[in-house]
């Protein structure tokens, strides 16, 4: 599968926000504008937030109407329902997943 240059772009900027914090998962969204919102995972005792969650929020928060693409990337299965409806909600097509290596799965 031959990914867009800036689908690419997103992943490695959830690789990247997820290794330098050394979280469980990294996320991305690229809004309707071409902003990015780079996220990974909040696991506190009073609060618990995906990546994605966390990327989708800051992007409403800065005025975001709607996302153009979105990219998780994790060592786990893969999305939560939650986060595949949040990014369905806003208009993105998919949800690209991939591994810490970057590999994109099915």
């Amino acid at each position: 599968m031959t990914l867009d240059p800036e689908d690419s772009k997103i992943i490695v900027l959830a690789r990247s926000a997820r290794a330098r914090n050394e979280a469980r998962e990294g996320a991305a969204v690229r809004d309707e504008t071409g902003r990015t919102y780079v996220a990974t995972d909040v696991a506190l005792s009073s609060l618990t937030l995906s990546a994605v969650q966390v990327a989708v929020a800051m992007a409403v928060s800065s005025g975001a109407q709607a996302l153009e693409a979105a990219a998780l990337v994790t060592e786990g299965e893969g999305p939560s329902p939650a986060d595949e409806a949040v990014v369905l909600e806003l208009g993105a097509k998919a949800l690209l997943v991939a591994g810490p290596d970057g590999t994109l799965r099915d």
